[in-house]
């Protein structure tokens, strides 16, 4: 965050002082939309969710270090009262960058678009000064947050941009217009939102390419022929990324590496080079391709984009997290969200990591797959079965249910539970867990599959 005084911010967003003794007072921290978060020097964001309003936390957020609280009413502290808090931190973003000026890298997908960010960040950083969304915070609220901690010393600015329905992709553009877009692939995730099938996804994810300058770079996954299909409705120049053969970054002799990582060559128009990725599973191959194509439209060899993805290591919770116990028992906390793709991938990478060690599985609903939702996680408890999970433990009624049945009807061998609600899975999984047991929890993020996770790496 470069320094702001309040009577800056103030004219930038539109707000009114309130109890305000000094509008020369300087913002000279990050944002925060969580009072808990607050950094001394900071603004803090007064938000109005569905349990929360942020508006009840001002006085201390202000105790906390905050200058000042970005608020859509009074609070008795110094707050810049605005119609819309929302709008007010997308037009203070704004603004920000146009001062400092940084390159700004938009990338979008249905699933990787965390483990691709963490990736691309860890290659870039090694280069120059790069900021990054934390977390998953890819939305309305998240984005501009992210904006606000870059600075004047920024080189790459790196923002997950989410789309949960068409027009999102466009507003978040519109708060960081990015000169390089990655758009990694389109599956079924929203599709309850965005409308039928794939097709009215991928119209939604292209909005990210749609925004691109003529002299920018859209990142196009060539494995992927959704996301082909939007070549069409950018004018920047296309760098196609993927195990392809036509693809200008590329992944050849892919091979298994150990426990269950994945090797492979990269090929990029200035050479090859090993990368060895420390994550587990294959899928992360195009994970890692797609961060290798950013670094080569930005003008990085392909010697210093292998390096940066060698030396990368996890660094978002609940993404194939391993934790491992004491006694031998490995989890893998994959619970942040789920999806079909997601969900096959973390299945198949447990699997690989566990061998002929028994593989349980700990899995919940997977969230918005709107009229296909049941034969959806039919295929999920057939997967199960189909790689031999030992034990399967399905987490609520309904669609979970239809995991369960479909996983003991396809083989005999899988040991089925089925149990209501996260507390339940706790207590049977913990009775059933030996030592040595690879166990892999996954469910969409609202199920909270992640406390069980937690509870069982302890």
């Amino acid at each position: 965050m470069i320094p702001m005084t309040l009577d800056e911010i103030a004219r930038v967003v539109g707000a009114s002082p309130h109890d305000v003794r000094d509008p020369r007072a300087l913002v000279t921290a990050p944002s925060a939309v969580d009072s808990r978060e607050v950094v001394p020097g900071g603004l803090f964001a007064a938000t109005a969710g569905a349990r929360v309003d942020g508006h009840d936390y001002a006085a201390v957020a202000i105790a906390a270090g905050a200058v000042a609280v970005l608020a859509s009413r009074p609070v008795g502290v110094p707050a810049l009262v605005v119609e819309d808090v929302q709008s007010a931190l997308g037009l203070l973003a704004g603004h920000l960058l146009g001062r400092i000026g940084p390159t700004v890298i938009g990338l979008t997908g249905s699933v990787g678009k965390t483990t691709t960010k963490d990736l691309l960040a860890q290659v870039l950083e090694r280069h120059a000064a790069t900021v990054a969304t934390d977390r998953s915070f890819n939305n309305e609220l998240g984005l501009p947050l992210t904006v606000l901690r870059a600075d004047a010393g920024t080189r790459y600015l790196v923002l997950e941009m989410g789309a949960g329905r068409k027009g999102d992709l466009t507003y978040l553009t519109g708060i960081a217009p990015p000169q390089v877009g990655l758009v990694l692939n389109v599956g079924s995730a929203h599709v309850e939102r965005m409308g039928t099938g794939p097709a009215d996804i991928a119209e939604a994810k292209g909005e990210l390419v749609e925004a691109l300058p003529g002299d920018g770079f859209a990142l196009l996954n060539a494995d992927d022929p959704y996301v082909m299909g939007m070549a069409g409705r950018t004018k920047a120049h296309i760098l196609l990324y993927g195990r392809s053969a036509e693809a200008q970054v590329r992944a050849e002799d892919v091979r298994p590496a150990d426990r269950a990582r994945t090797a492979f060559e990269l090929v990029t128009p200035s050479g090859r080079a090993p990368v060895e990725l420390d994550l587990i599973g294959e899928h992360q191959v195009g994970n890692a391709l797609a961060a290798a194509a950013v670094a080569t439209a930005l003008g990085l060899g392909v010697a210093e984009i292998a390096e940066g993805l060698n030396a990368a290591r996890r660094r978002s919770v609940g993404r194939l997290e391993i934790v491992e116990r004491p006694d031998g028992v490995t989890i893998v906390n994959d619970a942040y969200n789920a999806s079909p793709e997601s969900m096959r991938a973390g299945l198949r990478a447990a699997k690989t990591l566990a061998g002929s060690r028994r593989a349980v599985a700990v899995l919940g609903a997977m969230g918005q797959q709107a009229a296909a939702s049941r034969d959806r996680h039919a295929e999920m408890g057939r997967l199960v079965a189909d790689l031999g999970f030992d034990v399967l433990i399905t987490v609520g009624a309904g669609d979970p249910l239809a995991m369960a049945w479909a996983a003991q009807s396809a083989n005999r061998d899988v040991t089925v539970h089925t149990v209501q609600d996260v507390t339940e899975a706790i207590e049977v999984a913990t009775s059933l867990v030996e030592p040595g047991d690879v166990v892999f929890v996954k469910a969409s993020s609202e199920i909270g599959l992640g406390v069980c996770a937690r509870a069982l790496a302890q």
